[in-house]
């Protein structure tokens, strides 16, 4: 459907791309993959035609639609959401305005029997073409495209420039996906989107009738939507079917082979340019030695890329806190007339990972801020408990780092002197490398600022986390280095992301804000859907008591019957979390055993005394069983039902 034919790009004297011939096909799925700087913006500039190749041509068939979504820049203003987003049905408007002025003309009767023979039959034609495009149902597929990505019902009539970049570049996707064009050219599309638009536009793109192709850091989403990834990097591009997951197993193993190829290809060189330099001026090795001259000359050097050490970090040793981290009691919050919360109650204990779920706008980051104590309620307690040690992230938190400072010293002056050390592996697992380091925080972007706050961090010692929106301008790398360090973090965490990935990876309780409530849901995110899409949310089991919506009072035997029905439940639920906990405990033991243990086997002298190395090799099988059990125990008790827990 399109081509690269022989296509070269360069940036300077660095070139992106070398002779690169590639195709896409016209159902294709396509997720874009590779370091940053790798070419991927470019590409999709050159495959629309803002950008032009500096050799070869992008080849694209007569009469082929493109509808191409950049990462941001993009600002509407003069129309109502509804009707901005309408353009894209521009088609079925302009048919649309047609049959109206196509009626008044039939209305009026000095038009001549032919004229009106002719409207007739144009009227006709453009009536059966306005059906079958669904013409009928225009302003129900912007509806329901709106309520997708999460527009209210109100929004629709407000003007454009009332709302904000992310919303705006929202309204931009809408307008995009409308159109329908036959190729789909979406970069970093998911940035602007909560977890319910993302779900949303998944679905879509899965049932899309064309091509598309994007980029995205969220690879859940990758999965979800694509069916073949295209890496941009070592100037070409390579293609791996199926979707990321399957591309991250089959990258690895082939830059494996690429590594061992390039590491004999630069021995046998060595080799060849030693048997030269010895026998250079003996005569009777001459032609040999031209041999060899010749052999290297031809040789074509393999390119791979050096291999990046991963980043391990974890958050400096802190004191445990007590078991009650964070108590609100009868909290409520507004602004003007919009009440975010009402009389709510949550206790926080030690060891939690809540996710807090709901759209843009709905009273997330504001609970944050009331959770940290950053922002007082308008009624209500915030209780803090015994030895919490508390790191706020705030969605504007590289808005407050030093700009004078430069990147090393951001990292290097909070951090205790033990900590000093790993800084430059800590910037190198976030995208900083070499002089990078020395930069001033002034003049990096946005999304620099936003990965050089996160690492920071990480630097701080804390028991209590409460992270809003640490992955935004986060990749794929620098979130498995955070997700690494929270996950092996031992304390408590409350946080906002909008990456799937990452909210299945640590979640174990959610809490779902919107509508003046906050509904909390022991279990995971996926464990969350389900409950909701499975049962109202007044009936749900799942929902604990912590639910208050105003207006709605329950008599006081209810609330007592209620309030012990809870506490039953909670203690059922305290005696399985401790049971868990105590379970993950020695897991987490036994791993670190096995771990030092496969350590000692690696080394090279490892089988230099049998009975020695015998021994060990026991130890391993033992330990290896071991586990197993108790992993077996774990997973039984994680789907026992809450009733059967005690």
């Amino acid at each position: 459907m399109i081509q690269l034919s022989a296509v070269t790009k360069r940036f300077g004297d660095r070139t992106l791309l070398n002779d690169v011939t590639w195709q896409l096909g016209p159902r294709d799925r396509v997720g874009l993959c590779g370091p940053n700087g790798a070419g991927k913006t470019t590409l999709l500039r050159m495959m629309v035609g803002e950008e032009e190749p500096d050799a070869g041509q992008v080849v694209t068939p007569t009469g082929l639609t493109i509808g191409y979504l950049p990462q941001d820049g993009l600002t509407h203003a003069g129309r109502t959401v509804f009707d901005e987003v309408s353009r894209g049905l521009q088609p079925l408007l302009d048919l649309k305005a047609e049959m109206h002025a196509l009626e008044h003309q039939l209305g009026d009767r000095s038009v001549p029997p032919a004229e009106h023979a002719r409207l007739l039959e144009r009227y006709s034609e453009a009536q059966d073409t306005f059906h079958r495009h669904d013409g009928y149902t225009l302003e129900q597929q912007v509806a329901t495209l709106l309520a997708g990505l999460g527009f209210a019902d109100s929004d629709a009539q407000r003007p454009v420039d009332t709302f904000s970049g992310g919303w705006q570049m929202r309204i931009a996707l809408g307008t995009l996906l409308l159109k329908r064009p036959g190729l789909l050219l979406l970069d970093e599309p998911t940035n602007h989107l909560d977890l319910e638009a993302r779900n949303w536009l998944e679905a879509y793109l899965a049932s899309y009738p064309h091509a598309v192709m994007l980029v995205s850091h969220d690879r859940f989403f990758l999965n979800a939507v694509v069916t073949r990834i295209t890496e941009v990097g070592l100037k070409t591009l390579t293609d791996y079917p199926g979707n990321y997951s399957a591309y991250v197993i089959e990258r690895d193993a082939r830059l494996v082979r690429l590594r061992e190829a390039k590491r004999r290809q630069d021995e046998e060189i060595a080799r060849v340019r030693q048997f030269v330099d010895r026998f250079r001026y003996q005569a009777t090795k001459a032609s040999q030695v031209q041999s060899r001259l010749k052999m290297l000359g031809k040789i074509v050097p393999i390119e791979a890329p050096p291999e990046r050490k991963k980043a391990h970090f974890s958050f400096p040793d802190c004191q445990k806190s007590g078991r009650n981290v964070l108590t609100i009691l009868g909290v409520s919050k507004a602004y003007g007339t919009n009440q975010v919360f009402r009389s709510f109650d949550l206790t926080i204990e030690r060891g939690s990972r809540i996710a807090l779920i709901g759209p843009n706008g709905a009273g997330k980051s504001t609970l944050m801020r009331l959770l940290a104590g950053v922002e007082p309620p308008d009624t209500g307690t915030r209780v803090e408990g015994h030895q919490v040690h508390m790191q706020y992230f705030a969605q504007d938190e590289a808005a407050r780092l030093n700009p004078a400072d430069t990147v090393h010293d951001t990292l290097a002056a909070g951090a205790r002197l033990d900590a000093v050390p790993a800084i430059r592996n800590l910037l190198g697992g976030f995208n900083f490398s070499g002089d990078d380091v020395y930069k001033q925080v002034g003049v990096l972007s946005g999304g620099e600022r936003t990965r050089l706050a996160v690492a920071r961090m990480l630097l701080r010692a804390a028991n209590f986390l409460l992270l809003d929106e640490p992955t935004n301008h986060l990749d794929i790398d620098s979130t498995d280095v955070l997700l690494e360090a929270l996950d092996a973090f031992g304390g408590t965490l409350v946080f906002v992301s909008h990456d799937r990935y990452f909210v299945d990876r640590l979640a174990t309780q959610v809490i779902d804000i919107g509508r003046g409530e906050a509904i909390v849901y022991p279990g995971t995110y996926e464990e969350f859907r389900w409950s909701r899409n499975h049962a109202a949310p007044a009936a749900n089991p799942a929902a604990s008591s912590v639910r208050r919506q105003a207006g709605r009072a329950k008599p006081a035997a209810s609330r007592r019957k209620a309030a012990a029905e809870d506490k039953k439940r909670q203690r059922r639920q305290d005696a399985r979390r401790r049971r868990v906990m105590n379970l993950e405990e020695v897991i987490s033991e036994r791993e670190a055993a096995l771990k030092a243990l496969e350590a000692s086997m690696s080394e090279p002298d490892f089988y230099g005394d049998p009975e020695s190395a015998n021994a060990l090799i026991a130890r391993h099988q033992a330990l290896m069983w071991e586990i197993g059990d108790l992993m077996h125990q774990w997973e039984e008790l994680e789907t026992l039902p809450e009733d059967e827990t005690g």
